[in-house]
């Protein structure tokens, strides 16, 4: 059997600003953003650009119980893991735009890492892991 996640549904407010967040200052890709005309909503997704494992599907929360839960997808847990193959490249370019690193870097037996927050408050592993690890880039 062969199976893969192919999509990870991440709840936001606004799908613009989500956009603009996600491609303009992580510089993701934008693989689609097309209109579903059934359910009256757009089907947007991202991924980070070079990237060849799951993408991101940014939804824009369509119930009040969702809301609650719009950066706040884990519990406070990091939720998504941004894996490099140049920690201090990207950690330097995110620094500048502004990004929050709510963790300093740090290294450990597994690579390098530091914890930052989307523009909703989730939270996310800048990562590169150490050449020769089963998850390397």
């Amino acid at each position: 059997m062969r199976q893969s996640i192919s999509h990870v549904a991440l709840l936001v407010r606004d799908y613009d600003e989500a956009i603009a967040f996600y491609c303009g200052v992580l510089g993701f890709d934008l693989l689609e953003d097309s209109y579903q005309p059934a359910q009256d909503k757009r089907w947007v997704v991202v991924r980070p650009t070079g990237g060849q494992g799951a993408s991101i599907v940014l939804a824009v929360a369509s119930k009040p119980e969702q809301e609650a839960f719009i950066g706040n997808q884990t519990g406070g847990r990091v939720f998504l893991f941004l894996n490099t193959d140049d920690f201090w490249r990207d950690y330097n370019r995110l620094t500048a735009a502004s990004v929050e690193f709510i963790r300093e870097p740090a290294t450990h037996d597994y690579g390098t890492v530091a914890v930052f927050r989307d523009l909703y408050g989730n939270l996310w592993d800048l990562l590169q892991l150490n050449e020769g690890h089963p998850a390397a880039v």
